[in-house]
C-alpha cells in the first residue's frame, strides 16, 4: 500500500495518475474531504489533517512507503504516527535551498525535517526540487484580466522544475529499488527567465501578455502583505536577489532516476494554459 499525501496538490495528482497507470499496487490519497475529491478508479481516497496528526491513523493503516511533503503540519508528529503504523519507507519532498540557502529561515525548517527523517528508523528518500514551474500561476489572475505581469529579477535565470517531473522521480523512489537512502537535488533541464516565462504564457495563448519588471523593494511592499516580511525576504532571495551556484545549476537527475528528459517549462504553460485564460 502507498499512501500519498497532498493528494490533490500538483505533485500529488500527478503521482497518483502515474501510480495508477503503471498499476503500482494499492493505493491511498489523503485529502480533508474526500466527498469532494475525484481519483482514479480504484484509488482510495481517506480522510486526514496534517494539523491533527491523530486523524492521520486510519490513513496509514497498513500503508509500507508514504509520500510526504514537508511542512504541511507538526512534521514530527507526522512522521511518528507513521513510524506507530508500520510505514517502511518515505519519500519526502524537501527543497533545494537545503543546499542553496541553509541560512534561510525555510531551509533550516526543511533540513530539520530531512533529520528527523533520518532519525525516524523508517527508510527514507528525499527530493530537493528547485522552483516550481507552477509558481507562474501567481501571475493568473493579472493575465486572465489582460493586465501586465509585474516581477523582480525578470532576467535573473533559474531551472524551474514542472512539478510532474517531481512526481516521476517520486513514483520510482517509491516502486523501484536502489532509491532507499538517497538524496535527489531535482531541477528542470534548462534555465528560465521570469521574463521568458510570461512569454511561454503568451505562446501558449496566443495572444501578447504584457511584463515589467518592478524593484525588489515593490515585490517585497506586495509580498509581505500577504506573506510577511521574512517570507517576502526569503522568496526574493531564492528567486534572484541571492542566487549562487546551487540555485543556477542545471541537474539531469529527472533523467537519470526515470530514464525520461524532465519537462521544460514551455511544456508546463502549454498544459496549464486554461488557467491563464481570459476572464471574460
Amino acid at each position: 500500500m502507498i499512501l500519498v499525501t497532498g493528494a490533490t496538490g500538483n505533485i500529488g495528482t500527478a503521482l497518483l495518475k502515474e501510480l495508477h497507470a503503471r498499476d503500482a499496487g494499492p493505493l491511498r490519497g489523503l485529502t480533508r474531504n474526500a466527498a469532494r475529491v475525484t481519483f482514479p478508479e480504484g484509488v482510495e481516497a481517506v480522510e486526514g489533517d496534517f494539523a491533527e496528526p491523530t486523524s492521520l491513523k486510519s490513513a496509514l493503516e497498513g500503508v509500507h512507503s508514504l509520500f510526504l511533503v514537508s511542512r504541511l503540519g507538526p512534521d514530527a508528529d507526522v512522521l511518528k504516527a507513521a513510524r506507530q503504523a508500520g510505514v517502511e519507507h518515505v519519500v519526502l519532498v524537501s527543497s533545494i535551498t537545503v543546499q542553496s540557502h541553509p541560512r534561510l529561515g525555510p531551509a533550516g525548517e526543511n533540513l530539520a525535517v530531512e533529520q528527523l527523517l533520518k532519525a525516524s528508523g523508517m527508510a527514507w528518500t528525499i527530493l530537493r526540487p528547485t522552483q516550481f514551474a507552477s509558481n507562474a500561476l501567481m501571475w493568473a489572475d493579472s493575465i486572465r484580466g489582460h493586465e501586465t505581469v509585474r516581477a523582480p529579477y525578470a532576467d535573473t535565470a533559474l531551472p524551474t522544475i514542472h512539478p510532474a517531473d517531481i512526481a516521476s522521480v517520486a513514483r520510482v523512489a517509491l516502486t523501484e529499488p536502489g532509491h532507499q537512502g538517497r538524496t535527489y537535488a531535482l531541477t528542470g533541464p534548462a534555465p528560465v527567465t521570469a521574463r521568458q516565462q510570461v512569454g511561454a504564457i503568451a505562446a501558449a495563448l496566443g495572444r501578447e501578455v504584457p511584463f515589467t519588471e518592478i524593484s525588489r523593494e515593490e515585490a517585497h511592499a506586495r509580498m509581505a502583505a500577504v506573506f510577511g516580511a521574512e517570507a517576502a525576504e526569503a522568496v526574493l532571495d531564492v528567486t534572484g536577489g541571492d542566487v549562487n551556484d546551487e540555485l543556477l545549476m542545471v541537474r539531469d537527475t529527472v533523467s537519470q532516476v526515470t530514464g525520461t528528459p524532465a519537462r521544460s517549462f514551455r511544456q508546463w504553460a502549454s498544459e496549464n494554459a486554461d488557467a491563464f485564460h481570459s476572464i471574460a
